[in-house]
């Protein structure tokens, strides 16, 4: 005992250095919690050294301070170092791709948004027809500068149209995480900028600092109610707000009605998708359903018509104010009647609801679902 307590008498500082932080800022929420009277180790036990010590093991050390920490932190699956989920995000070589050479471009509302013919048409205004005014973006297959003017050839018809009515954009980049296995524990990605706090709530001012940026993925250890949502543990002593994240819950049975092993599953409160294959997740990710008044319906579908570019257009007030044009959509499973999983080159929202009905994918995402995807599949929207 004697030559025990030599060897850790050179450790004393930094044991009771950790011993203070521990106390200071607990796994758990609320309040630092005094060690209670029959908790204090009789005066002939040491503290045990930092590490796990799981009730069930006899140890002839006390198991407080900063094995404490570290048991209770294991208790709810938070292990040092971290176990990563298990799985990569998708290969943007792969899977960033469009079914053809083209790229897109949204019809600015303060344009003309007329069309022409042919670049002498456009250059005089002459043959001209218009874009019905709305939420409208065209793919292009070609630029071209007559006249010290710059035109897109619009693909869909063959028609030319000023740049000075268009405005080009890149589609999201955003991509999910391929699985190698079903994660032990729900896990997703902040939907917006954030940062920790050392207890869930409002109520204290213990931000850490850590300062969490859209798009990355967390793991959830413990769940706490507080200002009347839920807050998540995703490090030690680190909450975040339900309300930043996009969560998905992996399960270990198909959902109800779904015969076989295979299936896509959508989540509409979270805003996430999950695949699963022989039982087994193998992806997930963000997703954008539809917004009010045109929510996306849950239920229990099939896909029954894929096909890799469609256009999408419509509108459902009388006075078409809601009208859309969205010309080559790529990456498209119908599962609903009209609605589909597909690809959405004119958003980064995913994580939020924006669409008219269906559920919009990343490019990236999108090609991959269509790549696995097969007439019949399930769809569970829930």
């Amino acid at each position: 005992m004697k030559r025990r307590l030599r060897l850790l008498w050179g450790a004393l500082p930094l044991l009771m250095a950790m011993v203070l932080a521990w106390a200071v800022y607990p796994v758990g929420a609320g309040e630092p919690t005094p060690t209670a009277a029959s908790e204090q180790p009789a005066d002939d036990v040491v503290l045990c050294f930092p590490g796990v010590y799981p009730d069930a093991y006899a140890v002839d050390c006390a198991r407080l301070g900063p094995s404490a920490y570290l048991s209770r932190m294991a208790e709810v699956g938070y292990v040092y170092p971290p176990e990563p989920i298990p799985g990569k995000p998708l290969d943007l070589a792969t899977w960033f791709t469009l079914p053809g050479e083209w790229r897109y471009a949204w019809v600015r509302d303060d344009g003309s948004r007329n069309m022409y013919p042919s670049l002498e048409d456009a250059a005089k205004g002459t043959r001209k027809r218009h874009l019905h005014k709305g939420f409208v973006y065209v793919s292009y297959s070609q630029v071209a500068y007559y006249k010290n003017k710059l035109y897109y050839l619009v693909r869909d018809d063959g028609w030319w149209m000023s740049a000075q009515d268009l405005w080009a954009i890149d589609p999201s980049k955003f991509r999910g995480v391929r699985l190698t296995q079903t994660p032990e524990r729900p896990f997703g990605w902040l939907i917006k900028p954030a940062v920790t706090k050392r207890t869930p709530g409002y109520g204290a001012s213990d931000y850490t600092h850590h300062k969490l940026a859209r798009y990355d993925r967390i793991q959830i250890y413990d769940t706490a109610q507080a200002n009347g949502i839920d807050w998540y543990l995703i490090g030690p002593d680190e909450w975040v707000p339900q309300t930043s994240v996009g969560v998905v819950f992996p399960r270990t049975q198909p959902p109800e009605g779904i015969s076989g092993d295979r299936w896509i599953e959508v989540n509409l409160f979270e805003q996430t998708l999950a695949v699963y294959d022989k039982g087994t997740m193998i992806f997930a990710t963000l997703v954008s359903t539809g917004h009010a008044p045109f929510w996306t319906p849950p239920g229990l579908f099939q896909i029954y018509d894929k096909v890799e570019t469609t256009q999408m257009r419509g509108a459902f007030e009388a006075d078409k104010s809601d009208y859309y044009q969205l010309d080559d959509v790529p990456w498209t499973m119908y599962y609903d009647d009209m609605r589909a999983l597909h690809g959405a080159y004119w958003h980064d929202s995913f994580g939020y609801t924006t669409s008219h009905g269906c559920i919009n994918l990343s490019i990236a995402d999108a090609h991959w679902l269509y790549a696995w995807s097969k007439i019949g599949d399930w769809v569970y929207v829930w």
